[in-house]
């Protein structure tokens, strides 16, 4: 899998792309290959504000629970309401259909400090090896 360029990436393995603004918040591929199949999404409602690094919602799968955090400081504008649906996406489309959350930004530096596509897929490149040593 190759990650989007235009996006950054978490050590907690959510994406966010910038889009004036606002940005879309999700989660990896990398994310998604270790929760298995997704079953259910709990996502905020509109209005909702968060910080960065605080948890705003869960992605369930057939092994685990997980929370979601957010990358950046921001108040929520929509939620994917698709994935109440059809959680699955999360699995087939992480980086395009499957967005989480999009979101207005209250400190647009915070993504600059977020890696690349190349930081990242670097970053997990290692997690796997010393998964494997």
């Amino acid at each position: 899998m190759s990650y989007p360029a235009d996006f950054r990436y978490s050590k907690d393995h959510e994406w966010i792309k910038v889009e004036g603004g606002t940005a879309k918040i999700g989660i990896t591929d990398y994310a998604q290959k270790s929760l298995g199949d997704v079953v259910f999404v709990e996502l905020p409602k509109p209005g909702a504000k968060f910080t960065a690094g605080s948890a705003f919602g869960t992605v369930e799968s057939v092994k685990a629970v997980s929370e979601v955090y957010s990358p950046v400081t921001c108040e929520v504008l929509e939620v994917n309401e698709s994935l109440a649906s059809a959680p699955e996406t999360i699995n087939t489309d992480p980086h395009g259909a499957a967005w989480l959350i999009k979101v207005r930004l209250q400190t647009p530096a915070e993504v600059q400090s977020m890696m690349d596509a190349a930081a990242y897929e670097a970053y997990i490149a290692e997690k796997d090896k010393e998964a494997h040593a």
